[in-house]
C-alpha cells in the first residue's frame, strides 16, 4: 500500500534536518534513530531534538525511528534554530524507496505531539494532505496556506535506521 502515496503523489526523495556538524558521523553510522545513537554509544555533536522531545519519542516508543519530512521544510527545524540546538542546519535528501521499507510509519502532525496518532500507509492516504504538499495551488489563499502549514508537519517514522547509500545529497538549510 504505500507505492499507493509514491503512484499518485510526484516526489523523488523525503528530508531530514540536521546540523552540519553531525554530517561526519552519518556518513560513517548512516542515520541513526536516538534508541540506535544509544545502543551504540554514539553522542552526536548537535541533536535536533531536546530532553522534552526525547522524553516523549521514548514515551511513544518513537525513538525506535528516524524522523523524516515529506517536504525539505517541517516546523520543528525552525524550533531547533531557534532554540540554538542546530546553529547550522542542513537538509538530507533521502531516496524516496526507504518509505516502501518494513515497519515504516507515518502522522499528519509532529509524531510525538499528545493525541498525534501514528498511521500505516493505508491510514496516511486519508489523513495527510499530500495535495497540498505536491500540486501547485494558489499559495495567496489563506485556506491553502493554513492546509500547507499543517500538512509541512507530516512525518515518515522509518525503524533503526537509513542506510548511507540512501542519502542522496544535502542542503543548506
Amino acid at each position: 500500500m504505500k507505492s499507493v502515496i509514491l503512484k499518485y503523489n510526484k516526489f523523488d526523495g523525503v528530508w531530514h534536518f540536521t546540523d552540519r556538524s553531525n554530517l561526519e558521523l552519518i556518513k560513517e553510522h548512516g542515520l541513526l534513530s536516538l534508541a540506535e545513537l544509544e545502543r551504540r554509544g554514539i553522542s552526536i555533536p548537535a541533536p535536533s531534538g531536546n530532553e522534552w522531545s526525547h522524553d516523549a519519542d521514548k514515551i511513544k516508543n518513537l525513538h525506535e525511528y528516524v524522523h523524516l519530512a515529506f517536504i525539505d521544510e517541517h516546523p520543528m527545524e525552525y524550533c531547533a534554530r531557534e532554540d540554538g540546538r542546530i546553529k547550522d542546519p542542513i537538509w538530507l535528501k533521502i531516496d524516496v524507496s526507504i518509505i516502501l521499507g518494513e515497519n515504516v510509519l507515518f502522522c499528519s502532525d509532529v509524531s510525538n505531539k499528545t493525541g498525534v496518532n501514528i498511521l500505516t500507509s493505508e491510514q496516511a492516504k486519508g489523513h495527510i494532505d499530500f495535495d497540498v504538499l505536491f500540486t501547485y495551488m494558489d499559495w495567496r489563499d489563506p485556506m491553502v496556506q493554513s492546509r500547507r502549514q499543517n500538512a509541512k508537519k507530516s512525518e515518515i517514522l522509518v525503524p533503526n535506521m537509513i542506510p548511507v547509500d540512501k542519502i542522496l545529497m544535502y542542503k543548506n538549510g
